[in-house]
């Protein structure tokens, strides 16, 4: 399954979904882990006053919507809601990248 997971790092998820300027992807499969790539975005919050959160938030979910959850380090209702509506699990973790993706 693929992953997308906000972090400013690379190591530990830190990041609010609201915040996220970029996904790193990862494929799990059983108990291998393997990093795939860096994924730009328009982060939601503050966002440029011409482009409505919607479509911003529209944008994200397209970007990430071969991804089965998104790791993120807290999410508000309406995103998290708009995720499970396209079949995105989202999950507050923050915790290191590794060891939240290997108990998912």
């Amino acid at each position: 399954m693929k992953v997308a997971v906000v972090s400013s790092d690379g190591k530990v998820i830190n990041r609010h979904f609201g915040h996220a300027s970029r996904f790193l992807i990862f494929e799990v499969d059983g108990g291998e882990i393997q990093f795939i790539e860096v994924r730009e975005t328009t982060p939601l919050c503050g966002s440029a006053d011409f482009e409505s959160k919607d479509d911003v938030l529209c944008r994200i979910i397209y970007l990430i919507k071969d991804c089965e959850a998104v790791l993120c380090a807290r999410i508000g209702r309406k995103p998290r809601d708009e995720l499970r509506k396209n079949g995105i699990n989202p999950i507050e973790a923050p915790y290191l990248i590794h060891e939240a993706l290997k108990s998912i």
